[in-house]
């Protein structure tokens, strides 16, 4: 009975010995994702940011340390391998037990598709729910969908439930993390609608087309683009033609984006009766961590006000 009695405190001693299970290595690519990422893991872990905020997923390239962090990843979250096209190979070499959650292709998020044009936009349908339509021509639409709150809540609860899966014994704090972010986002929406409805009517135009998600959201006026694809720096033609849109539609505002050169935003408002503002889709400024999506979406909303308001 006395060697019994030992054996089995020995084993509850070696029990509580034991190094409990690590918590799931998570990878984001931008830094909207991190942020919602960071909310969901609260008390548990911190997620790995690839991108840093000031980098654009249009034009990155990942360096080698980067690629191993994504391949040694337990689950990784990224928007669309149409938005974050450097970080296919990773993905590609990514082994089996890996989750890979792709926001674009969730049920009941929210995308658009793509407005081309030359100097205006083609504002089209007012888009359409991946759940439950799908779509073709994945290329040509609008990926920027962080930029909608309520698309923010179909991923939180999304990595909440991959990670409950992946680490159960830390289930419920997922999942209550995620519940608390989804009723912050809810207040949020409402916030971000009051403050947006004074300018909604004031027509603008952006550096790319990046916004439609917030613009289609809470109603904004945007009539163009300086260029549709922000890699490639817009031709003489273009900017011609855009200038004289600006003229006709009376914008009273051209943003620029800290990402890319803000010469050619100087450039095209020579000499011209409108106003230059700066948008930032990606958080360029900001410290990583849980409230970093919630002061980006507060930041566009205050830099919308501050460059249209008093028209």
């Amino acid at each position: 009975m006395r060697y019994a009695t030992l054996a089995a405190l020995l084993a509850l001693a070696l029990a509580a010995a034991a190094p409990a299970q690590a918590a799931p290595r998570v990878v984001t690519s931008i830094l909207p994702l991190h942020a919602l990422a960071a909310g969901v893991t609260e008390g548990v872990s911190e997620p790995q940011l690839l991108l840093d905020p000031e980098d654009s997923p249009h034009t990155y390239t990942m360096r080698p340390s980067e690629g191993r962090a994504v391949r040694n990843a337990d689950l990784l979250l990224y928007i669309s391998p149409h938005l974050e096209t450097f970080l296919q190979p990773a993905v590609e070499a990514l082994g089996d037990d890996a989750v890979v959650l792709t926001a674009a292709e969730l049920d009941g998020i929210q995308l658009h598709p793509g407005r081309g044009g030359e100097a205006g936009h083609d504002h089209g349908e007012a888009g359409h729910d991946h759940g439950e339509s799908g779509h073709s021509e994945a290329h040509q639409m609008d990926y920027h969908l962080w930029l909608n709150p309520a698309n923010a809540g179909v991923i939180v609860a999304a990595l909440a439930e991959a990670l409950a899966e992946l680490d159960p014994e830390h289930a419920a704090t997922y999942r209550a993390n995620a519940e608390a972010l989804r009723e912050r986002l809810a207040e949020l929406d409402a916030r971000l609608r009051e403050r947006l409805a004074p300018v909604r009517d004031v027509p603008y135009v952006v550096f790319h087309d990046a916004y439609q998600h917030f613009e289609r959201r809470y109603g904004l006026n945007s009539v163009g683009a300086i260029t549709l694809h922000p890699e490639q720096p817009p031709g003489a033609r273009h900017t011609a033609e855009l200038r004289r849109h600006i003229r006709e539609l009376d914008a009273v505002c051209v943003f620029s984006e800290p990402q890319f050169q803000p010469a050619i935003v100087r450039s095209l408002v020579r000499g011209l009766e409108v106003r230059a503002g700066e948008l930032d889709p990606i958080g360029a400024r900001l410290e990583p961590g849980p409230e970093a999506y919630f002061r980006l979406l507060e930041g566009l909303a205050e830099d919308f006000r501050d460059c249209l308001a008093d028209s």
